[in-house]
Parts: structure tokens; C-alpha cells; sequence
């Protein structure tokens, strides 16, 4: 069960992930995030109400609320480190957050196998290959390496506090719930001081009217984010963390398969190499 969600938690998130780069082409980031996460609280609301999550409040949704601090900060500091560039370093990099929930397994006393600990090694080479990696010596701007481990650490922190955040499944739709709304003043609040200091909200030229023809886009973005954190969190309760984050954190060998196959962007070596090591460390995860 623990590597069924955790590959499905991949796949949702390496979807998120491509459809949210596709819609920042055109919209502001900081907008991307707070429409897509407030249409996904919208829908969050009604499944909290019809099946009474509610009864479920107690002191562990405040691990909701701050993976809900965090989540926004990360997201743009990755956001913000992919403009700066490479991506072919930030990328890769940004997928190392997965050190974070693999560390605190480990210190929780979990002790995968000796065919656990190969997987682990094997898909975690795989997943920072399979982000296209430079290796000419491609020239990295400091700023670009140091938003890109703030978006690391807060990825891993994501996984590692969503996972606390609930123990029954109506407990898990509020507790994702009450992430997506601090998601929100978070990244409204943002959104806020950047318009205050002359951003824009919206794309150039006729703005509202982009915005409002890629609700359905951003719609699914959100969704996939929020179902991406629940299958974590369920990944992460039903057993070993090192496993679960790990075979979670193949999203980026999902996004580079749905550029080839939308886009028509061809995989370079270095990606095709790294997939195929994913693979073999997912089968290793899930025989050990």
C-alpha cells in the first residue's frame, strides 16, 4: 500500500508541477498559486462539510497549518530560482528535499532493509538525473543555489509535517483543507505586497480574461496538489517514511515524460538514464 500511494503521489505532483509551469508562462506565479489553492480549498470545503471532517479538529491540524506556511515559500523560491536558471541545476537540486523526510524517518527509528537502503541511493541519483542536470559547468547565480535548498528543505518539511497532520482519512480532508487556506493568506499576502510594490497580478494585455479561460487548469493543479498531499500522508502512515518519500519524490521523471508527451520535448541522455535508475530503485523500494 505505502509504494502504490507514494507512486501515486509522484505522478499527481509531477502533473502539478508541469500544468503550474505551463500556466506561470503567462500568469504571475504568486497568482498561480493563490487561484489554484483557493479553488482547491473550494472544493476541500464542501468534502469537509459532507463528510464531517470537522469532528476531526484537534491540536494536530496546526501540522496543516505549517506545512501551509511553508508550502507558498517554497514554491516560490523554486519558482524564482528556475528563472534565474539553469534549470538543468535547479531542478535536479530542487528534488533533494527528499533528504528531509528520509532524515527524520531514520531518526524516528525506522531501518529499511539492505534492498530498501540500494533503492534509496539508486531512485535518489535517478531523480536528480531525470531533472536534466549540467555537467559543462554551466554557470549558477549564488541567489539561484540559495532558493533553491530554501525549496528543497521546504518541500521535504511539506511531506514531513502533512503526514502528522491527521490519522483518519476525514481527518486528512480538513486537515488538507485548513493547508490549503493558510496556502492562501499566505500567498495572498504576498501577492499583496508585490502588487503594493508595482508587480502585476495579472498577465499583460488582457489579463482577467487569460486568467479566467485557465480556471480549469489551475483548478486541476490544485486539486492534483492537494490529492498529491493526501496520498503522501496516507503513503506515510501505512508505512516506512524512507520508502514512501522516496518513491513520492519520482515527480520529476513524471514531469520530464509530460513535456515529451505534450510538448514534444525530447529527454536528453542524461533524463532517459535517470528515469530508468528510478525504476530500478522503485523496484527495489517495493521488493525490499
Amino acid at each position: 500500500m505505502t509504494a502504490l500511494f507514494a507512486l501515486a503521489t509522484s505522478l499527481l505532483w509531477g502533473l502539478a508541477d508541469f500544468g503550474g509551469g505551463l500556466l506561470t508562462r503567462r500568469t504571475p506565479a504568486l497568482t498561480v498559486v493563490v487561484v489554484s489553492q483557493t479553488l482547491a480549498a473550494l472544493v476541500l470545503g464542501v468534502v469537509v462539510v459532507a463528510s464531517g471532517g470537522w469532528s476531526e479538529a484537534g491540536p494536530q491540524l496546526w501540522f496543516a497549518v505549517a506545512a501551509g506556511a511553508v508550502g507558498p515559500v517554497a514554491m516560490l523560491s523554486f519558482y524564482k530560482a528556475l528563472a534565474l536558471g539553469p534549470m538543468g541545476v535547479v531542478s535536479p537540486l530542487g528534488s533533494l528535499g527528499v533528504a528531509v523526510p528520509v532524515t527524520v524517518g531514520l531518526i524516528v527509528g525506522e531501518r529499511p532493509g539492505l534492498l530498501q537502503f540500494a533503492g534509496v541511493g539508486v531512485a535518489v541519483v535517478g531523480i536528480v538525473l531525470a531533472g536534466g542536470p549540467e555537467l559543462r559547468g554551466a554557470p549558477v547565480q549564488r541567489r539561484a543555489v540559495v532558493l533553491t535548498v530554501v525549496a528543497a528543505f521546504g518541500f521535504g518539511t511539506v511531506m514531513s509535517l502533512i503526514a502528522e497532520a491527521s490519522t483518519t482519512v476525514t481527518g486528512l480532508f480538513l486537515a488538507l483543507f485548513v493547508q490549503r487556506l493558510t496556502n492562501i493568506a499566505v500567498g495572498g499576502t504576498a501577492l499583496y505586497v508585490s502588487v503594493r510594490r508595482g508587480g502585476s497580478a495579472l498577465p499583460e494585455g488582457s489579463g482577467v480574461t487569460v486568467v479566467l479561460a485557465a480556471l480549469p487548469a489551475l483548478a486541476f493543479v490544485g486539486l492534483a496538489d492537494v490529492a498529491a498531499n493526501g496520498t503522501y500522508s496516507i503513503a506515510a502512515q501505512h508505512g516506512p517514511v524512507t520508502v514512501a518519500a522516496v518513491l513520492a519524490s519520482l515527480c520529476p521523471v513524471v514531469t520530464a515524460l509530460a513535456a515529451r508527451g505534450v510538448l514534444g520535448e525530447r529527454l536528453r541522455g542524461v533524463q532517459a538514464a535517470g528515469a530508468g535508475l528510478a525504476l530500478v530503485g522503485t523496484v527495489l523500494l517495493a521488493t525490499g
